[in-house]
């Protein structure tokens, strides 16, 4: 029986695990000691595999009952229970983790979020929905939570909100909140959820707002000052914060003015810096509305604050609207803080003024006295009205005021007639004693006693302005009242000049000898003296202003009172110029009568020589030269003591130089003691040519009176006979340097010899070169050369003695000891043409070069190649060649010309030379003679080629083959293109790697250019493939038969698909089959394509079949469609195999069918896999009639037809034997695959 247990299982497999099964091993009793049937029967399934649902809600069962939980886990862990909803249920009263486990297994997303909610999982339901898409009722789980811990109601609230878009609605949320009275959790959950602020969350915003304004003021407030949310009801917010008592906030949302005048009065509940800072939002009406309503409900308790606002906003709110505020509510009090705070600062005279007023009627004298003091903006006249209005106990605002701006006599007569007398002795005591003289000055008008007026100057002595005193009293007729005072002071020793000015003019008016006084009184000013004295006496103002060198006072008064004989002598004793340049302006009236004073009286007085000098340099810078001329001739020439002076006598002939030119030459007769040099150049330059060279005559300066005939004069004839009467050589030799510069070079030579100076041998040489004066330039130069062997002047003699053809002279000097240079003679003999001289200089310096051009010029054409081998040089062998070439000496001319063509820079010149004259055969044989010459160079070989393809075309082929490596291709090319020889172009082009252009030259040229084999060699090297598409039209058009070799040869790089296209747009497909054929292998599209259309044409079925099973690379359905309607039976048959290839297995067989090509069907029907395209092949043969076929059919598709179709289609068409080989074979393989597993079974129970 046991056995038998163990058994079930094993069957319940073959027969299916039912719960009937289950439940007879449920009602099979346990056996004492041993394992139930049932646990051994679910042992044995848990080994074979997972349980179903079923098994495992019935294993469970018993196990949790035993309390063997820990199995349960274990089979979970091993996946071999199935989880279901029923099994979580059972599992839940036991262990609600574990069910949770089970439910996740079973997908039962409620069950799920059930027990994370009872096990406190609350963060990981939200996870969970997100990652199943489960949408449960949040807000019933949110109150479930809320019920169990409002903390983590908190959390899971906030997890619900904290994506872009929640999970819940915010407004059920805070309505779950507010069930369970959680204001602090609910502030928490919404400061949170509502801090992107945004526009839609207003009205949360205010609830928030307004829950915590109602249970928690503190807590709104702090969410207020922290400025989070801009979208509540601001208007219910401001209402809530006057009612929780927090005003602040109140008024920060307040905008209708009636509800800010409510709340502002209440200052003593507001912060003061705050409520002025708030202030600061308001606009200017409201701002002054809000303060009239805070000084109208309470000014004592709110003065302070409004005066701070006023104090910080009247730049904004007006001073005067702010004075005119507290000036209704009479409050001095508040206008003056007010003011008194921002007077310091302000320029506004309105507001110093009513600060001094509040200041007043506030009492506070010491502040009226600062502003008047200190202030510069107030109205002074205003004020002072004011405070003599204001009747002040203390005058000192008053006195302040008038003494700032100067009103002291209104202050004086205001003081005098209200009999204040006693402000006026402290005003000059002890405020500003230095306004005594405007003091005195009101007392004298208002007639004040003279006792009184003398106290008070007593009082105040030495304090004040002594000049102003006197001015004021001086004003009224009232001086006199002073000299006791002044008399006092300078027996006092007072040495004030305010002092002795005024007892000066009480002297002066009294008639007290005051010119003593004014002589010997060294303390007065002159100035102030001398002007008070100018009516009364211009003597003793004259002499007033001479004691102190009033200089322009005293010219004034003696202009005026024509005193010009004093004011002379004055200047003169004074010496200063500038005093002397003033009045000799020539705008000075007075000017003539000053200046014959001097003349006559007060130079003829003096013996000081510095008054003399001053004033005749006075007389100068006045540029009075007439008048200075006056004045020397009355101190020179009259005897005086200055008669032999020098200065004077220079200065005399100089004035006259200036200003009287007649005078001159009396002077420079008469005066011996003068600067003779000096003055007869200030002559010359003055043009004064004549005084000038009596001048030097009179002093035996013969050199210079010469040079002054000659250079200024400019009479030579007079200069001749001067240098015959002195006979002196220097002035020989500035004639002959004259006569030199004028032209007169025989006279000029011979005052040379005269004078026997060489120095100008130079000079001599040019000028005698230059009018052609050889002879006499021989004659000096010979002279110069005894005088110094200079080599300037031998080289000279030579070229004049070749310039008069003295040819023996000229050898005999040469051959002699010199110091000429020979060679530069030699040079300027050839540039004359004076080749026989040039010859006998050349060879006595052994020049050949020149000496071989020289000997060409004379025609010894042999000499002068001699010469030319012996110099050695290019320059002479192009020269003698030239030469040569010009006389058609040939024969030398190459013998020269193979000197210069082995130089490259010399070829191009000799060539043209050559050219330009016609002598093209001369110059080809030079060259061809030429380059077996061991400096033979590239240009040679160049410039032959370049001859060779102008002249002689010929000869250009082999010189090019012999020769190509060693010309310049470049430009022969040039060359060969505009000779038109296109080979050669193009056998340049091919050897310079130029292949593109050497097949463009071939193809434009083809009947002088193209060989096959050269182009077929140079085509495959061009860089440019686009030459192998007009390479291929080239040959299209000029050599077809040979087109296929052509691109044979291209076909590595060309572009096959092009090619195709262009055969084809050409209509030439079947000329380049053998091409197509060619690269067929490159598997190419247009190629297939074209070559399958090629054999389709020539009906090559074979070929096109093999072509096509060759290569894949063509559109199959295209050429299956052209092909299905062929006339030809094997390209039909080639149409099916292409739908074949293409799947289209259904249009292959029909095709096969249609052509009756019944085995391609059965095969394609076989390798299609399409059942229902079997099974129809298989009916369509019976409808045909044609049994062989179907039997053969069932063998070629037996993998695809069903037993149970054929069985029917044969038994019904009565062809069972053809068809039972088929079922035969289908038992067969039938009862292999039923007796393998019961076999297999068999095995294994023999085996337990």
């Amino acid at each position: 029986r046991q056995h038998s247990y163990t058994e079930c299982p094993h069957i319940s497999k073959l027969g299916g695990k039912t719960p009937d099964t289950i439940r007879r091993f449920q009602s099979v009793p346990a056996q004492p000691g041993q394992t139930s049937p049932l646990l051994q029967y679910f042992g044995i399934l848990l080994d074979q595999g997972q349980l179903n649902k079923f098994e495992s809600l019935e294993l469970c069962r018993p196990v949790l009952q035993q309390g063997r939980k820990q199995l349960l886990e274990k089979w979970l862990k091993e996946d071999k229970l199935e989880c279901s909803e029923e099994l979580g249920d059972l599992v839940k009263s036991v262990d609600p983790t574990l069910a949770l486990s089970v439910y996740l297994r079973a997908n039962v997303p409620s069950k799920v979020i059930q027990c994370f909610a009872e096990t406190g999982q609350f963060q990981k339901i939200v996870l969970y929905a997100k990652k199943v898409g489960y949408t449960p009722d949040w807000i019933f789980l949110l109150r479930n939570v809320m019920r169990i811990s409002p903390e983590q109601g908190l959390q899971f609230s906030q997890m619900l909100v904290q994506d872009e878009e929640p999970l819940a609605d915010i407004t059920q949320i805070v309505d779950v909140f507010m069930e369970y009275n959680l204001i602090q959790q609910c502030t928490s959950f919404l400061l949170d959820a509502l801090k992107n602020n945004r526009p839609m969350e207003g009205p949360l915003q205010t609830r928030l707002l307004e829950m915590n304004l109602v249970h928690a003021p503190q807590v709104a407030d702090a969410i207020l000052g922290n400025q989070m949310f801009t979208h509540y009801d601001r208007a219910h917010v401001a209402q809530l914060c006057e009612k929780a008592g927090l005003l602040q906030r109140a008024l920060e949302h307040y905008t209708d003015l009636y509800d800010i005048k409510r709340a502002v009065v209440h200052t003593h509940l507001l912060n003061p810096e705050w409520l002025v800072n708030f202030f600061g939002s308001l606009s200017v009406e409201d701002s002054l509305e809000c303060l009239r309503a805070m000084l109208s409900a309470n000014i004592r308790q709110n003065l302070q604050i409004c005066v701070q606002v006023a104090s910080k906003y009247h730049e904004q709110l007006s001073t005067q609207s702010l004075t005119e505020l507290f000036e209704s509510f009479k409050s001095f009090e508040g206008l003056f803080y007010f003011l008194g705070s921002i007077v310091n600062f302000s320029q506004d005279p309105e507001v110093h003024f009513k600060y001094i007023q509040a200041a007043c009627k506030t009492g506070q004298i010491k502040e009226v006295e600062r502003i008047c003091r200190e202030s510069n903006c107030y109205d002074p006249d205003r004020v002072k009205n004011f405070l003599k209005e204001a009747k002040l106990t203390d005058q000192l605002p008053l006195i302040i005021v008038c003494d700032r701006f100067d009103f002291v006599h209104d202050l004086v007569l205001y003081l005098y007639r209200n009999s204040l007398q006693k402000y006026i002795e402290i005003y000059v005591q002890k405020v500003n004693p230095s306004r005594l003289p405007v003091v005195i000055g009101g007392l004298l008008d208002v007639d004040c006693a003279e006792d009184v007026i003398k106290n008070l100057i007593m009082v105040v002595r030495g304090q004040f302005s002594t000049d102003e005193l006197v001015a004021e009293v001086e004003k009224r007729n009232r001086l006199k009242l002073l000299l006791p005072w002044l008399e006092a002071r300078i027996h006092e020793g007072c040495e004030e000049p305010a002092t002795h000015n005024a007892l000066a003019k009480i002297y002066i008016d009294s008639n007290n000898n005051p010119e003593r006084f004014l002589r010997e009184n060294p303390y007065y000013d002159s100035r102030v003296v001398g002007k008070y004295c100018e009516k009364r006496d211009p003597h003793l103002a004259c002499v007033a202003y001479e004691r102190g060198q009033c200089d322009q006072e005293l010219i004034h008064v003696c202009n005026e009172n024509s005193l010009f004989k004093s004011l002379s002598r004055y200047l003169v004793r004074r010496k200063n110029p500038e005093l002397w340049a003033s009045v000799l302006l020539e705008t000075n009236n007075y000017r003539r009568p000053l200046i014959d004073q001097v003349v006559q009286t007060a130079l003829s007085e003096t013996q000081d020589p510095e008054e003399v000098s001053v004033t005749v340099k006075a007389f100068m810078t006045a540029d009075l030269p007439n008048e200075l001329i006056e004045l020397l001739e009355k101190i020179v020439l009259d005897n005086s003591v200055f008669s032999e002076h020098r200065n004077l006598q220079n200065l005399l002939i100089l004035t006259a130089i200036k200003a009287d030119r007649t005078r001159v030459m009396e002077y420079i007769n008469r005066l011996d003691n003068y600067d003779a040099p000096d003055i007869a150049n200030i002559a010359i330059s003055n043009e004064l040519f004549e005084e000038a060279f009596a001048i030097f005559r009179k002093f035996d300066v013969n050199t210079s009176a010469v040079q002054v005939l000659i250079e200024h004069i400019g009479n030579l004839d007079r200069a001749y006979e001067f240098a015959e009467r002195c006979n002196e050589p220097p002035v020989w030799s500035q004639l002959a340097k004259a006569q030199l510069q004028k032209g007169l070079v025989k006279e000029a030579i011979d005052s040379y010899i005269k004078a026997d100076d060489p120095s100008a041998y130079m000079e001599v040489g040019q000028a005698a070169a230059q009018s052609g004066n050889w002879e006499d330039l021989v004659k000096f130069l010979q002279m110069a050369r005894k005088k110094a062997r200079e080599s300037y002047v031998e080289t000279e003699l030579i070229f004049a003695l070749a310039k008069t053809n003295r040819l023996a002279e000229l050898e005999e000097f040469i051959n002699g000891p010199n110091n000429a240079h020979i060679q530069q003679v030699g040079d300027r003999c050839y540039d004359d043409k004076m080749y026989e001289a040039a010859k006998l200089l050349y060879n006595n310096v052994s020049n050949f070069g020149r000496l071989a051009s020289t000997l060409v010029h004379i025609g010894e054409y042999q000499a002068a190649v001699d010469g030319a081998r012996k110099a050695n040089s290019t320059r002479t062998w192009k020269e003698v060649c030239f030469a040569c070439v010009d006389g058609k000496e040939f024969r030398l001319a190459q013998m020269c010309g193979l000197h210069i063509v082995v130089h490259a820079d010399e070829l191009e010149e000799l060539i043209n030379y050559y050219q330009d004259r016609g002598y093209f055969e001369e110059l080809i044989t030079m060259l061809e003679a030429a380059l077996g010459l061991e400096r033979a160079h590239m240009g040679m070989f160049t410039e032959l080629a370049i001859l060779y393809s102008k002249f002689k075309p010929q000869k250009m082929r082999e010189h090019l083959e012999l020769f190509w490596s060693r010309v310049n291709i470049p430009k022969v090319l040039r060359a060969a293109e505009q000779a038109h020889l296109w080979g050669e172009l193009v056998f340049l082009y091919d050897k310079y790697e130029e292949y593109d252009n050497a097949i463009i030259t071939m193809m434009n040229h083809p009947a002088n250019g193209w060989k096959e084999g050269q182009f077929k060699d140079i085509v495959t090297k061009v860089a440019n493939v686009e030459l192998y598409y007009k390479a291929i039209q080239f040959y299209l058009e000029f050599k077809p038969l040979l087109l296929n070799d052509l691109l044979i040869v291209l076909s590595p790089r060309l572009d096959h698909t092009r090619a195709v296209n262009f055969f084809s747009k050409v209509k030439q497909l079947p000329l380049v089959k053998p091409y197509l054929r060619s690269v067929q292998n490159h598997n190419n599209k247009a190629v297939n394509e074209a070559l399958n259309n090629l054999f389709i044409n020539e009906e090559d079925y074979a070929a096109l079949r093999t072509s096509i099973d060759a290569y894949d690379n063509f559109d199959n359905i295209s050429l299956a469609q052209s092909l299905e309607k062929h006339e030809l039976i094997e390209f039909r048959r080639i149409a099916a195999y292409l739908f074949k290839g293409n799947n289209r297995w259904k249009q292959s067989v029909e095709l096969c069918k249609k052509d009756k090509l019944y085995k391609d069907a059965m095969q394609y029907a076989s390798e299609s896999k399409d059942i229902e395209l079997a099974e129809e092949l298989l009916a369509w043969f019976l409808l045909e009639d044609k049994k062989e076929c179907f039997a053969a059919c069932l063998f070629t598709c037996y993998d695809l037809l069903r037993p149970d179709v054929v069985l029917e289609t044969a038994w019904r068409h009565n062809i069972m034997d053809f068809s039972m080989p088929y079922f035969i074979q289908v038992m067969r393989e039938y009862l292999s695959k039923v007796g393998q597993p019961v076999w297999a079974k068999q095995k294994r129970s023999d085996a337990i």
